[in-house]
């Protein structure tokens, strides 16, 4: 495979897209070229780092697919540097972080991967007029704010939340349905959107219980759980509690489905469920999901991270990338990287990224977000339908 397919590819359909192509651009030195900074923040260190360090690897990979081909912003030729901080996943670390990123003047927010440190950090750049583009955090409330920085790049936990219940009582015919979550702005928002959804389809709630996204013994809320007989649970966390979860399901011997959304839908979920994660077991939803034309592109393009860095995409890096490449359109068709120049353009941006078409409504949710339904077969993720 040519190792710069990538960059030409997307940023050939940039220029064109965007007009800006510039023949006449001077040669330069590459210490007198330019340095437009791109942040990123995730939580890199404790149980979900694995998610963190995959949006992260993401958005390197599109900052050295950009610079290889020689990116042209207006009439100058600059360089992206990447600026990643961890956030740990913590709302008072993560807003922290996005005062430093203001401080330092960066050009645009590729971040943050929690709701839970999302929706405070935005308030933060949005006072300064930074551009953000979370390419992971589901929480309604984000894009709600009414904050002209604020954008994301999947579908949020009504659409998650409501395409899970309709598929527990349309399609595994659930009527007796418990939930669990996990406290916060993310496995509550999804456990509530869940819980809407499935009422209005006429199932029942016999239980909502909760626990923490650090907590490891979860047999209280199970045995209860157990007596209330289910047909189905439903967890709203990520996969480093909702593995061990599931592994203490089977110790009690509650053999029923476990639903969740896209913090289920991950590479590390069987190893973190064990000898528990059978087939057809956990049912889960993450946005996104690519079709038709996209697909050959996507498949090449996971290759081509697995070679460049040795592991396998996780979850959502594929839009972290595509979150940098909406940043640099928006700043091509401004012709400049300052904020208060290009952001009126982020909103009018209409490319074709690795996940789909990208463009953005009012409140800069993304239009027609696909959500991709998959289960666990063989140890591996398998998707099973896409929804929009």
């Amino acid at each position: 495979m040519d190792k710069k397919w990538t960059a030409v590819l997307l940023v050939s359909m940039l220029l064109m897209a965007c007009g800006k192509m510039n023949d006449s651009a001077k040669p330069v030195q590459a210490d007198d070229i330019p340095v437009v900074r791109i942040a990123t923040a995730a939580p890199l260190s404790g149980a979900i780092a694995h998610l963190g360090k995959d949006n992260e690897l993401g958005v390197k990979m599109a900052i050295d697919d950009l610079n290889a081909s020689g990116l042209v912003i207006g009439q100058t030729r600059v360089r992206l540097e990447m600026v990643s901080e961890d956030d740990a996943g913590d709302p008072k670390q993560g807003t922290a972080i996005a005062q430093k990123f203001v401080d330092m003047k960066v050009n645009g927010v590729v971040g943050h991967f929690n709701s839970g440190v999302t929706i405070p950090a935005s308030k933060i750049y949005s006072a300064a007029g930074i551009p953000e583009i979370s390419p992971s955090s589901t929480n309604p409330k984000y894009t709600r704010q009414g904050f002209k920085t604020a954008f994301r790049l999947v579908a949020d936990d009504i659409q998650l939340g409501g395409a899970m219940a309709r598929f527990a009582v349309n399609t595994l015919k659930a009527r007796r349905i418990a939930i669990i979550d996990d406290r916060t702005a993310y496995g509550q928002g999804v456990a509530d959107e869940f819980e809407k959804a499935a009422k209005a389809a006429n199932a029942s709630i016999v239980g909502r219980e909760f626990t923490t996204d650090k907590s490891t013994d979860f047999n209280a809320i199970l045995t209860k759980l157990k007596a209330a007989h289910a047909d189905v649970i439903f967890f709203g966390g990520q996969d480093a509690v909702g593995g061990p979860m599931l592994r203490q399901m089977k110790a009690l011997g509650i053999n029923l489905k476990f639903l969740g959304g896209d913090g289920l839908c991950t590479g590390e979920m069987a190893k973190l469920s064990g000898d528990a994660l059978g087939d057809d077991v956990v049912y889960c939803a993450e946005a996104g999901g690519v079709e038709g034309e996209f697909e050959k592109k996507m498949l090449e393009w996971k290759a081509e991270f697995r070679r460049r860095y040795g592991v396998d995409v996780q979850l959502y890096a594929a839009n972290a990338y595509d979150a940098v490449n909406v940043l640099v359109a928006a700043m091509m068709k401004a012709g400049s990287a300052d904020p208060a120049i290009y952001l009126p353009q982020v909103s009018k941006v209409q490319i074709k990224g690795l996940t789909g078409p990208i463009a953005f409504d009012e409140k800069g949710d993304i239009l027609q977000g696909a959500l991709t339904l998959s289960t666990f077969r063989g140890g591996k993720k398998e998707p099973i339908g896409i929804v929009r």
